[in-house]
């Protein structure tokens, strides 16, 4: 099989989108995701018959709902590429928004301590490091296997964060000038379960209204805020009023939400200034 009609098969057969038909094939090629000028220079090229097997098996467990980054093992976010796999969350672009919120939020700060809670993957940790090498940045997770994953990716980038297993704020001694998290927030039942079934139930679900982890930490956190520090939390689609009423109830001030990359409010936050 020449690479244009596997390409092709994977298309039509099985109805993926072209570029997941083609970072799968460079994935099994061993070259770079960004070589897709490759595949047209090489589109009559014949596959390997081991490689034409792979890339059958891969293209087949992505028309069945895996995700693309748990095929190729890599995702790329906010200029980084990181290690993912099904004991973590496939990083999504929209959060993006909340690291750009939290960079800044800590504009002007020397040597911000920072804290990412449920940091999964390790994305957000990660990527504040990588922005600002002064930040003092601590990633926290229930899960030791998702610690690993960020451990490794920390390990990988040569950033410096501090990882250690946690339940969000419970047993941390220290303040700091940001707290972010995107915590689980998807409604325990919710239809959407079904087509998220190939990552990590306990990293999506809270309750029955998908808040129970948002309200532990609006709780917890005054007492691990400096002065003036921010917290910012991703949430649902629809969670942004709701969410701005608990950071109000609970005493912040600022309270306010932005949008993501399809304008939606997809993450809301506010300011801890104690009287």
């Amino acid at each position: 099989m020449q690479i244009q009609q596997a390409l092709s098969a994977a298309c039509s057969a099985l109805g993926l989108e072209r570029l997941d038909a083609q970072l799968l094939l460079l994935h099994v090629l061993g070259r770079p995701q960004n070589d897709r000028a490759w595949l047209l220079a090489h589109d009559s090229d014949a596959l390997a018959p081991d490689a034409e097997m792979r890339y059958i098996h891969l293209t087949r467990r992505r028309a069945a709902g895996t995700p693309l980054a748990y095929l190729t093992g890599q995702r790329e976010f906010y200029g980084m590429s990181l290690q993912v796999d099904s004991r973590v969350l496939d990083p999504r672009p929209d959060t993006e928004t909340l690291v750009d919120w939290a960079l800044a939020c800590i504009q002007g700060h020397p040597a911000p301590r920072v804290i990412d809670l449920g940091t999964g993957s390790g994305a957000i940790a990660l990527a504040l490091k990588h922005a600002r090498p002064d930040a003092l940045v601590s990633a926290i997770d229930a899960s030791a296997d998702a610690l690993a994953v960020a451990s490794a990716n920390a390990l990988a980038l040569k950033l410096d964060i501090d990882c250690r297993l946690g339940n969000w704020l419970d047993g941390v001694d220290r303040r700091y000038e940001l707290i972010v998290s995107n915590p689980p927030y998807i409604a325990e039942g919710d239809p959407h379960l079904e087509a998220l079934g190939h990552e990590p139930l306990q990293a999506l679900t809270s309750g029955p209204d998908g808040l129970d982890a948002i309200r532990t930490i609006v709780t917890q956190a005054p007492q691990h805020l400096a002065p003036g520090g921010w917290l910012l939390l991703e949430h649902g689609w629809d969670q942004a009023a709701a969410v701005r009423a608990l950071l109000a109830q609970a005493g912040f001030s600022d309270v306010q939400s932005h949008p993501d990359l399809a304008g939606i409010e997809r993450c809301s936050g506010g300011r801890w200034m104690p009287t």
